[in-house]
């Protein structure tokens, strides 16, 4: 009887190779690290007296170091336990808790067909690579060329080349006794109505073989090397192998890098996956083409608990994330769940990458966000409703999204999420005045700033945990009420002087929060000048703004930045330096904005039941901190183009 692929896999992530292998061994307590999945014994194939024998939770594999034998749970059976492979079949279904399959001789038939279909397959992709190679595939390996895709990359993942010719692959598999219909059951070629003759479907492509877990080529992806062509990217039909829904690009290689216990990513593209995996990110997948569906996340969820899903930052990626979040939401279970990670806009991993390196894509991953809080900034938008309706609103919103996980303990603690998340956004404002004696500490007050009757003050009630930087960073410190704070001076002082700086952020800068009502009326002014005129000159910006009555407002602005050293922001700073000053005082503002709401929040709970369990709460709140998105830089460390000396390190 033969046995389905499907079968003998879900035997393998069911059963840990360890128990298998334990039958006949018995583990050294001192070397195994079981919280690993790493077990060592002696072996059980030669005698010795110190273990060397290894099996592996992750890889679902054992080997000796000693005597070199190496094989799965199967293997064991049959070489160690001299089963028949029938026989270890059934014996580890039982172990595993699955049903023996009855007989299916259509089936059998089947798979005698698609191991035909997968000899077809891999002398296509032979051909492929084979032109590639030649003289016809120079322009094909010129686009490679100018997308960084290295001759090692090119090898590791078999890019080949379609050639344009209406029947050269045809030819070349008939010539290789491959009859006309495999090579429409692998939709190698095609049809048109009332055209009996079938042709070439990938003609003058970049092809990109697409392999199932076992790393057998199923489909390909064909990316056009010419403008005039109906679609850019072309995939393999749907065949008897190839199942798009089922598929992911490198999910093989990705899936043994999830045992090594590296993250799984899952980026949009071919080229996305080919330049994240030869930086390092061997566990970098795509979905074919297609949004992610049900299929693809059971996938992920069976290489990782955790995988982390990319979006780009403009509105078609939010859209994305969306989608995604109302695929996942129902099919959450204890411990399984998906990060969200943002990239910038306008970038792509592979751009990423290739422009700012390795590292910066790191940085994208680290940041990734928990699903309960993209669901929570999804449905917030980042602002506070202001009447009651509208709140109802929201907290309906929400509770339907929590309704909607199957999976009823993780569907109540997204309830008390939620509805602790509620509670401190719509938490009364207190008033608060900065410590500057406290190490630059926030502190809430209520009436005289005695607890509430019949409370007691916490003792050592935490400080706001940020960085040293940030706290001590002048443009954290607020001026007073009615005036521009020396933060978003920076900011207003740096676009008027420099207004090329707000051409690619206008977007992101039309929602920018102004706490001072000069400082907003001035922001709008700022924008309004610069829409009408995307080339308007720092020079001539002041002096537009000046004849609007905003003059005085920018003399005090300039004054207050000189006196306090704040340099970054000045007409004669060198650009790039003014860019890296700007995004400095943004990513302070933007933070500082959130971490105000959050802290506020924080207080009022500690102050109300000083507890270890609010005081947990804190804690939490100041994770959350770190997932915001901007960063918290240093403000030295840069100004040399502008003849300013910088700090070594």
């Amino acid at each position: 009887m033969r046995f389905s692929d499907g079968f003998l896999d879900e035997i393998r992530q069911r059963l840990p190779i360890h128990e298998v292998v334990g039958e006949s061994v018995i583990w050294d307590k001192r070397k195994s690290q079981p919280a690993r999945g790493d077990y060592w014994a002696c072996c059980p194939f030669h005698g010795e007296k110190s273990p060397s024998f290894h099996a592996d939770d992750r890889k679902g594999i054992y080997h000796c170091f000693g005597c070199g034998v190496t094989g799965d749970h199967f293997r064991f059976l049959t070489e160690k336990g001299g089963m028949s492979f029938p026989e270890a079949v059934e014996k580890l279904a039982g172990m595993a808790g699955l049903p023996m399959p009855a007989r299916d001789e259509r089936e059998e038939a089947r798979d005698e067909v698609r191991r035909n279909l997968y000899d077809v397959m891999e002398l296509a992709t032979r051909y492929f690579e084979a032109a590639l190679a030649h003289n016809i595939g120079a322009r094909a390996r010129g686009y490679l060329f100018e997308r960084g895709v290295s001759a090692a990359a090119q090898t590791r993942f078999r890019i080949g080349f379609s050639p344009e010719s209406r029947n050269g692959l045809k030819e070349h598999l008939a010539a290789n006794g491959v009859t006309a219909q495999e090579m429409l059951d692998t939709g190698l070629v095609a049809t048109r109505d009332n055209d009996p003759l079938t042709y070439d479907r990938f003609r003058n492509r970049v092809m990109f073989p697409i392999s199932d877990f076992r790393g057998r080529i199923i489909g390909f992806g064909g990316r056009a090397l010419t403008p005039d062509v109906p679609a850019k990217y072309l995939n393999s039909p749907e065949t008897e192998l190839f199942k798009k829904r089922l598929v992911l690009y490198n999910g093989m290689d990705a899936r043994k890098a999830a045992r090594d216990g590296k993250p799984v990513v899952v980026v949009e593209g071919y080229l996305d996956v080919i330049a994240s995996v030869m930086a390092g990110f061997e566990g970098t997948v795509a979905p074919m083409g297609t949004a992610l569906t049900e299929d693809h996340l059971r996938l992920l969820w069976q290489m990782t608990d955790t995988p982390i899903l990319c979006f780009d930052g403009d509105s078609a990626g939010l859209r994305a994330a969306e989608r995604a979040a109302g695929v996942v939401l129902p099919l959450l279970q204890p411990g399984k769940t998906v990060r969200i990670a943002t990239l910038p806009e306008g970038l792509d991993p592979d751009d990423i990458i290739k422009q700012q390196g390795r590292n910066a894509f790191a940085d994208v991953l680290d940041r990734a966000r928990s699903l309960s809080d993209v669901v929570w900034s999804m449905e917030t938008g980042g602002t506070v409703p202001e009447t009651p309706e509208a709140r109802a609103a929201l907290e309906a919103r929400l509770r339907e999204r929590a309704n909607s996980i199957g999976e009823q303990s993780v569907k109540r603690h997204y309830i008390q999420a939620f509805d602790e998340k509620l509670q401190a956004f719509f938490q009364p404002v207190r008033p608060q005045r900065y410590d500057n004696r406290g190490g630059g500490r926030y502190e809430s007050r209520q009436g005289n700033g005695r607890a509430p009757f019949g409370q007691k003050r916490p003792l050592g009630t935490p400080r706001l945990v940020v960085s040293d930087t940030l706290r001590n960073s002048r443009l954290m410190k607020p001026g007073r009420a009615a005036d521009v704070s020396p933060r978003e001076a920076v900011i207003l002082v740096s676009l008027i002087n420099h207004p090329a700086l707000a051409e690619p952020r206008l977007e992101a800068l039309a929602d920018l929060e102004f706490s001072s009502p000069s400082g907003r009326k001035l922001f709008s002014a700022m924008l309004d000048l610069i829409m009408a005129d995307h080339d308007i000159a720092g020079a001539d910006l002041k002096t537009a703004l000046g004849g609007r009555g905003f003059g005085p407002d920018i003399e005090r602005m300039e004054g207050v930045l000189a006196r306090q050293g704040v340099w970054q922001s000045g007409a004669e700073i060198a650009p790039m330096d003014a860019e890296t000053g700007l995004k400095h005082a943004l990513a302070l503002h933007y933070k500082s904005v959130q971490l105000n709401k959050d802290l506020k929040a924080a207080e009022v709970a500690l102050g109300i039941d000083p507890s270890e369990e609010t005081f947990e709460r804190l804690r939490d709140i100041q994770n959350q901190i770190t997932t915001v998105d901007g960063t918290e830089a240093l403000i030295e460390g840069f100004g040399s183009l502008s003849g300013r000396a910088t700090r070594s390190f």
